[in-house]
Formats: C-alpha cells, sequence, structure tokens
C-alpha cells in the first residue's frame, strides 16, 4: 500500500512536477499532455477516438457537475490514456446523469489527477509544446522522482506513430439511412464518432463502415457513392496505405468528404506535407473562416497535426489532381482548416462539423457532402 495514499503526480518530460490528488483509477499511465478548452462535453472527449494515447488536461476549473449518461458516447469506450482536472465535482445535478465522472473512470480503468493548477499547466504547455507525460498514484506516487521520469522518457512519441490499426473496425459493418436513401458511402474508420456516422445517416446515407487496412480493390467491390475519411489520432505521415486508398479514390472521381485527420489526408494525397504543431487545437470555441464567402465559424478541434500549403488562392496539386486551395483557416494563427479540389468532387475540413458537444456552426457541410454526391449522380 502507497505511503501516500490518496496522493497523485503529473511528471512531464521536462522534469515538471505537479502533485495533486488521484481522481479515477489508481496506478500509472503515460501518454503525451495536451489540453482541451471546452467547458463542456467532457463525455465526449473520453470517448473520442483521436484522444487516444492522450493525457487530457480540462483547461475549465469545474468539471463533472453534469455526471455522464449513454447517450453522450462517442464510441463504446474511453480512449484517453489519462485525465486532469482542477476542481472536480463533488455532486451530480442533471437528470440524463447515469453515474458520476470519477466512478465512470474508475470503472473504465484511466488513472487521473486533480486539485493541481491546470491554468500553470496549460500556460507551460502554450510555451514549451506539448510533451510526454505520466500520472502516478497509489504505490506508483512511491517510486523516485528520478523512476518517474525515465518511465515517462522512455514512452512513445506521437510524431511518426500511427494508431489507426487501434482504433479501427476490425469487420465492415453497415448503418441503414435515416429518412430517404441517397446512397452508399464508405466510411474509413480510423477512429470515427459516433456523432459522425448520424450526421450522415441523417442525410440519407446508407453508411459502410470499413476497417482502416481495406485496399481499392475491397472497398470498390461495394461501389459506394460516395468516400467518407474520419477522425482519429496519430501522425498523418505514418499512414501510407490509407493515402494510396484515398489516390485511388480521386483517380476515380469518387466524391469524397474528410474531417481532422481525413483532412490531413487528402492534403497527403494532393502531394503536401502535414507537420506536428506545438500544441494543436483541442476544444469547441476555435474561430475558422471560409475563404470562399468570409463567414467565421467557430469550430470544435482535436488535432495536433496540420497540412502545409500555400494559402491565399488557388494552386496545382504536386501529386497531379489538378487545382485546388485551402478553403478554410484557423483566425487565431492562420493554420489551414480545409482543403477543396476544382478539378475532382472532393473536400475536407480539419475541424469537427458533427461538433458533439457543439457549436453547430458548421453543421451544414454535411449537406455540402449531399449536394456533391446527389450532383453528381447516384446508383
Amino acid at each position: 500500500m502507497s505511503s501516500a495514499p490518496g496522493k497523485a503526480v503529473l511528471v512531464l518530460e521536462d522534469g515538471s512536477r505537479f502533485q495533486g490528488r488521484a481522481y479515477g483509477r489508481t496506478g500509472s499511465t503515460m501518454g503525451e499532455l495536451v489540453f482541451a478548452t471546452g467547458m463542456t462535453g467532457f463525455q465526449e472527449t473520453l470517448t473520442d477516438p483521436s484522444y487516444a494515447g492522450q493525457i487530457v488536461i480540462m483547461t475549465a476549473p469545474h468539471i463533472g457537475i453534469t455526471g455522464v449518461n449513454q447517450e453522450d458516447e462517442e464510441s463504446g469506450r474511453i480512449w484517453v490514456s489519462g485525465f486532469v482536472v482542477r476542481d472536480p465535482s463533488r455532486v451530480v445535478s442533471n437528470h440524463r446523469a447515469t453515474s458520476n465522472l470519477e466512478s465512470y473512470l474508475d470503472e473504465n480503468q484511466v488513472v487521473g489527477i486533480c486539485g493541481i493548477d491546470t491554468r500553470a499547466l496549460t500556460r507551460r504547455l502554450r510555451s514549451a509544446g506539448v510533451m510526454r507525460a505520466g500520472i502516478f498514484s497509489g504505490e506508483e506516487f512511491d517510486l523516485s522522482p528520478e523512476v518517474q521520469e525515465q518511465r515517462v522518457l522512455s514512452s512513445r512519441q506521437m510524431a511518426g506513430l500511427s494508431l489507426s490499426a487501434v482504433v479501427s473496425t476490425k469487420e465492415p459493418y453497415r448503418l441503414d439511412p435515416i429518412g430517404e436513401r441517397i446512397g452508399l458511402v464508405a466510411v474509413l474508420d480510423l477512429g470515427v464518432k459516433a456523432s459522425t456516422l448520424r450526421k450522415l445517416r441523417e442525410r440519407g446515407f446508407e453508411v459502410l463502415v470499413v476497417p482502416e487496412s481495406i485496399t481499392f480493390a475491397e472497398l470498390a467491390k461495394d461501389s459506394p457513392d460516395a468516400v467518407f475519411f474520419s477522425n482519429g489520432p496519430g501522425d498523418p505521415a505514418a499512414s501510407d496505405g490509407q493515402i494510396e486508398l484515398l489516390q485511388e479514390v480521386l483517380r476515380n472521381r469518387i466524391p469524397f468528404f474528410g474531417i481532422c485527420f481525413g483532412n490531413q489526408l487528402l492534403g497527403r494525397a494532393l502531394g503536401f506535407e502535414t507537420y506536428k504543431l506545438p500544441f494543436g487545437h483541442r476544444g469547441i470555441n476555435q474561430p475558422v473562416v471560409d475563404v470562399s464567402t468570409g463567414r467565421t465559424e467557430i469550430t470544435a478541434h482535436n488535432h495536433g497535426f496540420a497540412v502545409r500549403m500555400p494559402i491565399g488562392g488557388r494552386v496545382q496539386s504536386p501529386a497531379g489532381f489538378g487545382e485546388v486551395e485551402a478553403s478554410h483557416l484557423n483566425l487565431n494563427d492562420q493554420v489551414v482548416e480545409g482543403i477543396r479540389a476544382f478539378d475532382l468532387p472532393a473536400f475536407s475540413v480539419q475541424y469537427h462539423p458533427e461538433a458533439a458537444a457543439g457549436p453547430h456552426d458548421a453543421d451544414y457541410l454535411f449537406d455540402r457532402f449531399r449536394a456533391l454526391v446527389l450532383d453528381k449522380g447516384v446508383k
């Protein structure tokens, strides 16, 4: 038994230490330490496969008052490696709640920490960039600082890491459309969220969810009317198989829509590079401008990588797919937030138009995808 029951410490790879209290399961966990700025939606964050391999800091100080329920889960399990909050709610006050957050973390074997200065921690990441970290509680709290730090330094880096096979479905499955059927969309599951599938079904798509390892020949057997690449974790530079698949989709002029990781993969398929952001975009309050309309949207994000391509007009795809443009830009830092192809029925955005939990400014993009498929004609 630990000599310091209830205590926990967060150790960063730069040697920084933040001592607090154990929250959720006790033990130890490692991951890339990132921060999410949403004041709501902690359950959607926990169950978002894009957070696989990451310890998430909630920047809002008071977390957990709405409790948890099965309706708000974005997948069948919690994906975060660890969870960091400042002031966990001592009570649950919501008519939809079926349990409290700490019990939810414990039941899902998620090691967390609370009672630390998350503002100071976030400021450190904003100045130094995201880094590896570990949470140690219970008997692991008693390990020497040198051993704890060495465990953190021995943990895996996110750069160069492929996680698609970890989060993807192992077998294809189908979901019926909600309302009149307009066609079949094949969804490459790179860590897809339940809200995304629901949005597609609400637009009349029959949804075929396929594993990340599928080949174009296998995909073509179902003759999809459109292809969708989902969000997901990992480094897009480590996804050569998905790039080859997407280039075949583009060559065959199958309507394509991608979000988040799917946006990065479209960028790579078109011949552009991707790069790792210093601390990424995570939360539900990122301002993005649509360059074609000048309209600014407040959007939900969860990404640590981005596409490097020229902004301010049309350019030629280095991979020979015609004219393309950076269609959306982040107003905070001018990061490319969307790509549009002019000679192909393809577009993508870096943010999350399904936006669970909120905002809903970008919901129209699913309508744009529906129109793109209908304009091309469906079987």
